[in-house]
């Protein structure tokens, strides 16, 4: 039977490569993808053998596949749901079993600890002055020397006079050192009470002169009283500041109650230059004596400067009155012989009592201070 032209235009589309599949012509002898050479292969693909050994091969398209990946997905998250509430459950019902078993635990009761009191210090007893018989030659430097204390002390001890004059075979009460005790914060404001609060005051209000210091100095009240009782963190003061002076506080003043305003005492002025037991060569032109101010004086007011020779037979004394916190010892009181002597100098304030600067008579205006010594030697004497 002859083949009709639809069949043979089928029989032309439907010749394969028998390797690598690809569609070729009928008459074509050649692969034009692999290379293979065709020969006497037919180029009907329904009568060529199959490979025994081949498995069938399953193509699925796009679209195919991501419908079975979703499926896929679907089943592993419904399986993990499902454990995972399984779990759950599992959980809330082992919860429940231990909280209905659960003993209840007892409270911990603390014990309060008691405080501890402090046990009180011991008081220091202050010792009772010492008798000395004044020996030969023994002056009150020599004797404060001795027993660690102060001239000043000694003076104040036996009424003495402010040059602590002695004579040989008197008998002086020596007092001990003190012992000073740690210094007690003072109390606050608050905890002072009521009924201790000073109401004997006098209201003052600051001028352009005044200072701290000097009112303290004209109303015999010690700075510090001023300052607790006003509330003043400092000792500055303002002009028109308005302060009250305690007057319970007032400090003690000696002879009899003057009628105007007691002006109290000045403290001892701090010696500063120079040093207790400085040297002095015969090399040196002179010795410069300087100490602390005290307070703004008043015109009738100056330093009296004390200076004592004690290794001089005659006891030399020179007693100058200055305005300035410094005094140049004359060369005049230098010694003259090759001996080198010890020189003692106290500085305190004087008060003029009278007008006449021709003869001028001066009080004691202030404490003593301390006093301080220093060798000086000859300008004769060859170092």
């Amino acid at each position: 039977m002859k083949k009709t032209s639809f069949e043979t235009s089928t029989q032309k589309k439907n010749n394969i490569c028998p390797v690598c599949g690809t569609r070729l012509s009928d008459n074509a002898t050649r692969c034009l993808v692999c290379g293979t050479q065709l020969g006497s292969i037919t180029a009907n693909p329904k009568t060529r053998s199959l490979d025994s050994g081949g498995l069938p091969e399953i193509r699925l398209k796009l679209p195919g596949m991501i419908i079975l990946a979703l499926v896929f997905l679907a089943l592993v998250a419904t399986i993990v749901a499902l454990l995972v509430s399984s779990k759950l459950s599992a959980s809330a019902e082992d919860a429940a079993n231990i909280e209905g078993s659960r003993t209840p635990t007892a409270t911990v009761t603390l014990t309060v600890t008691p405080t501890l009191t402090a046990t009180p210090e011991p008081t220091w007893t202050p010792l009772p002055p010492v008798a000395h018989t004044v020996g030969q030659g023994e002056q009150c430097l020599h004797i404060a020397l001795q027993y660690n204390t102060s001239v000043q002390a000694i003076i104040l001890e036996n009424r003495l006079d402010a040059n602590c004059t002695v004579s040989e075979g008197q008998v002086l009460m020596v007092p001990l050192p003190t012992y000073t005790p740690s210094p007690v914060p003072s109390a606050t404001p608050e905890e002072i009470l009521e009924e201790e609060r000073c109401t004997n005051v006098m209201p003052i209000t600051v001028t352009g002169s005044d200072t701290l210091s000097s009112i303290a100095a004209n109303y015999s009240v010690t700075m510090k009283d001023i300052m607790d009782h006003n509330g003043m963190s400092n000792d500055v003061v303002r002009v028109g500041q308005a302060l009250e002076i305690p007057l319970c506080y007032r400090l003690p003043t000696p002879g009899p109650t003057p009628t105007a305003t007691p002006v109290p005492p000045y403290p001892g002025p701090n010696l500063l230059l120079p040093r207790s037991g400085a040297y002095f060569p015969p090399g040196e032109e002179g010795v410069t004596l300087q100490w602390a101010s005290v307070a703004d004086l008043y015109p009738n007011e100056l330093y009296r400067v004390i200076v004592k020779d004690l290794t001089s037979t005659d006891e030399r004394t020179l007693v100058e009155y200055v305005t300035d916190t410094k005094f140049i010892l004359p060369s005049s009181f230098r010694p003259t012989d090759a001996t080198p002597h010890i020189i003692q100098w106290t500085v305190s304030v004087a008060r003029r009592i009278n007008d006449d600067p021709a003869n001028p008579i001066y009080e004691e205006a202030g404490v003593l201070s301390e006093p301080r010594v220093f060798i000086w030697s000859s300008a004769n004497v060859q170092p």
